[in-house]
């Protein structure tokens, strides 16, 4: 029975991430949101140098980079709340029968400010140069999200990527760690768990709309609360991590370069 449950967890949460996915708007070009978040702040060839390797390795700092990510996440916040509410509301999304659209604008959110935050904080493009989604995307996907909702083994695993990604910026280096045959397990023991919490915040999002008069005020509120502590979350994580460090580009060691491979093992293991 509980195998059965994983299975569904798994396959509801990958159902939702296909619907986000193709919400208008959903997917943040790097290069162009880089350029635009940094222009008003930074000269040009530091603008240059941050989209060619990373902001961190161009020498912003940390803290400059956290004030425009809490940027980021209070336009975010503001916009899917807002969607919500109207959601909630008799009349709005809800009596069209389009429940489903309401959660692919919430988690078409949820990815849009992730994409902004990895950016921020050093990591590469998540799509293929022609836009696609492939495994590669939907692993990083996958393991981002687990750490917007508390699953220690995308923490973990993400660290891991996160020590490759520092020393060699390069999107093929990254991807290798992200299609390794040991990655696969974890990301799917992730997907899994991810759909047990989304199953259980959509639900909650949901009785708001049972009671018609309040509404709008509980389904933006119940979004609000849930936004931004995962938006936060996933920013206070990426902020520690060595690839968003100026100090450890700073004191980086050629020898440091040849450091390219990742062992998913243990976290494997931790996970059974």
């Amino acid at each position: 029975m509980a195998e059965k449950l994983q299975v569904k967890s798994e396959d509801y949460f990958y159902s939702v991430i296909k619907a986000a996915m193709n919400v208008p708007g959903v997917k943040i070009s790097r290069n162009e949101f880089l350029a635009k978040q940094l222009s008003k702040h930074f000269p040009q060839e530091v603008i240059e140098k941050a989209i060619e390797k990373n902001p961190a390795s161009a020498g912003i700092s940390i803290e400059e980079i956290d004030r425009l990510a809490k940027s980021c996440i209070t336009i975010e916040t503001t916009k899917v709340t807002s969607l919500s509410a109207i959601a909630g509301i008799p009349g709005g999304f809800a009596m069209l029968g389009t429940v489903p659209a309401d959660v692919a604008q919430y988690f078409a959110h949820i990815i849009r400010v992730l994409q902004k935050l990895i950016y921020l904080y050093g990591w590469e493009e998540m799509y293929n140069t022609d836009g696609s989604f492939d495994d590669e995307t939907n692993n990083q996907l996958t393991l981002f999200m687990g750490v917007m909702f508390g699953v220690n083994a995308a923490n973990a695993t993400i660290t891991q990527i996160g020590k490759v990604a520092a020393v060699k910026v390069e999107k093929d280096v990254a991807s290798m760690a992200l299609t390794k045959g040991t990655v696969y397990p974890i990301v799917k023991k992730v997907a899994e768990k991810l759909g047990i919490k989304m199953t259980k915040q959509i639900f909650a999002r949901g009785v708001g709309k049972i009671v018609p008069i309040v509404g709008a005020a509980v389904s933006g509120g119940i979004t609000y609360s849930t936004f931004r502590p995962l938006a936060n979350r996933l920013k206070n994580y990426l902020e520690k991590l060595p690839i968003a460090d100026v100090e450890f580009y700073q004191s980086l060691k050629e020898s440091d370069i040849e450091i390219i491979d990742v062992d998913f093992e243990e976290i494997l293991e931790e996970t059974n």
